[in-house]
């Protein structure tokens, strides 16, 4: 079972980088039967013009603190994204663990909150580093999560998680049309997160806890998508108002606490009349939670 550790990912992002490049390719020619699909260790040291013993060494885990010119090398020759470059420097070359205090919960700032209200046709969340809603305006709930307690971001230990809805909720996973893009897209996310806080044991824990609990999850995982994913559209059916295509932006706080705002627009009119509609429903009869289920019934 794959413990979900970002620690340890370097050699299994190498290996699973190597394994979708064929010889054919990047311009060598196949001697000789090949037991598993890619490229082999020599033939990738030698397309990034490293030694193939300190090749061996970095996918085997026993070297870190990769030089950039390494990086770069094994970048161009495995055909790397600019996210994966970047999510390699950080498997690459890890921080070192520090001790820390029990971490305090976390609060969205008072500005970004502000934004929010600010934005009530916009339905808009403000999510923390590992995917956890802390604040929500009332059209963002009521896009995303209606069916939950529009108050619980603001108890730390009722807090939604967008990931572990998306494989674990089963309300989540009936609002994507595209539900596989969208668990693509999430996982490919959280990746490049996890690469870079490779000592949040919070984190850890999410991640090793959905392996457990979700095959998909777990088999998503496995294959190390990376993506910053920072903009697209999401399919929905929303047990409210219908079909909704919303396109979506991640908006980054100025500090480093990786906390993000992510707002949704309309992608054509007729998803824009149903967020309006949303918007009066929410203003005025939107069911309370615990009544979702029943509201949901009677417009099918």
């Amino acid at each position: 079972m794959n413990t979900g550790r970002p620690s340890g990912d370097l050699p299994a992002f190498l290996r699973s980088r190597r394994a979708r490049l064929t010889p054919e390719d990047v311009g060598i020619t196949s001697y000789g039967l090949r037991r598993v699909p890619g490229l082999r260790r020599e033939e990738l040291a030698q397309l990034a013009g490293i030694s193939p013993t300190y090749y061996m060494r970095l996918e085997q885990g026993q070297s870190t603190n990769a030089s950039d010119a390494v990086i770069d090398a094994l970048a161009r020759a495995l055909r790397l994204t600019a996210d994966e470059r970047a999510h390699l420097t950080d498997l690459a070359r890890p921080t070192r663990a520090r001790r820390r205090r029990p971490p305090r919960p976390e609060h969205a700032r008072g500005t970004t909150v502000r934004l929010l209200d600010a934005m009530p046709t916009v339905p808009a969340v403000v999510m923390g580093r590992r995917t956890e809603v802390l604040a929500w305006n009332p059209l963002g709930h009521a896009l995303l999560a209606g069916h939950l307690d529009p108050t619980a971001p603001a108890r730390p230990a009722d807090r939604p998680n967008l990931t572990r809805m998306l494989f674990l909720d089963p309300h989540t996973r009936e609002l994507h049309r595209d539900w596989h893009e969208e668990a693509c897209r999430a996982v490919a996310s959280l990746r490049l997160v996890a690469g870079r806080h490779v000592d949040d044991p919070a984190l850890n824990e999410l991640v090793g806890d959905l392996c457990v609990r979700s095959d998909e999850f777990a088999a998503l995982w496995a294959s190390h998508p990376v993506h910053g994913c920072s903009t697209g559209r999401k399919h929905l059916h929303h047990p409210v108002v219908g079909d909704v295509d919303v396109d979506f932006e991640v908006l980054h706080t100025a500090d480093d606490t990786g906390q993000r705002l992510i707002a949704h627009v309309a992608a054509d009119p007729r998803s824009a009349a149903a967020l309006s509609l949303l918007a009066t429903i929410e203003g005025g009869d939107q069911p309370r939670p615990g009544q979702h289920d029943r509201h949901r019934s009677a417009t099918r």
